[in-house]
């Protein structure tokens, strides 16, 4: 039998082909279209996002464990969730719910600056470091109260909520600019709907996207902890 050269999982064309793989069959085959987002997320190393013994699995179709009770969503809702906010390049963005920061890292490279609040400080300081190391530096760091927003940093043309809500937090759709787009999952703490809502005439008008399954939102505004 011929000896074949064992598969290397921590290599970076090991990497460059899951994330390949991940944009055709999990992206673009479910109707994601943005091409700027696909491109990004086929060159941003989702595999740095996670804990280093998850690193081979980073690319499946599933969330996976951050720690601290928090996951990394699945590549698909990072994606539905990031196209549905209509990016076109020059906006200021809040994220509510740092996490690992992959999402962070997709919204830096496809807006002007982002804001992003996380309630967990070591979350916070993790993905400070993964996006220092690829060089992301149009973004600010906030610990706190994600239910509150971030005031002194409002206004904000868009805002994404990376966690589960009992409805749209008036704090942080206060901060929208006029036009501004949200998206959030609004439900129980099981199960939830994932809504686009748009600030018109200072009202909000809600477009349900579909289905979805987020850890809570802990806060004033959010559910308690």
């Amino acid at each position: 039998m011929r000896w074949r050269k064992p598969k290397d999982d921590s290599s970076e064309e090991f990497f460059s082909r899951k994330r390949a793989a991940m944009v055709e069959e999990q992206l673009a085959a479910r109707r994601i279209r943005d091409q700027r987002l696909l491109t990004v997320m086929g060159d941003l190393p989702r595999h740095r996002f996670v804990p280093p013994e998850l690193a081979s699995r980073a690319y499946e179709d599933g969330p996976l464990p951050i720690g601290e009770g928090q996951t990394i969503s699945q590549p698909y809702i990072v994606a539905e969730m990031t196209e549905a906010l209509r990016l076109v390049g020059d906006e200021k963005v809040l994220e509510i719910g740092t996490g690992s920061g992959y999402q962070t890292a997709i919204l830096c490279r496809m807006s002007a600056e982002v804001v992003t609040v996380e309630r967990l400080e070591s979350l916070s300081r993790a993905a400070q470091a993964i996006l220092a190391s690829l060089g992301i530096d149009n973004v600010r760091f906030r610990v706190g109260d994600g239910t509150l927003g971030s005031p002194e940093d409002a206004p904000f043309d868009r805002v994404i909520v990376t966690a589960a809500a009992p409805d749209v937090p008036e704090p942080v759709f206060a901060q929208m600019r006029e036009g501004g787009i949200m998206v959030i999952p609004i439900g129980g703490r099981w199960e939830q709907d994932l809504v686009s809502v748009r600030k018109e005439k200072g009202e909000p008008r809600r477009e349900y996207l579909g289905g979805c399954r987020f850890v809570p939102l802990l806060g004033e505004r959010g559910f308690p902890a």
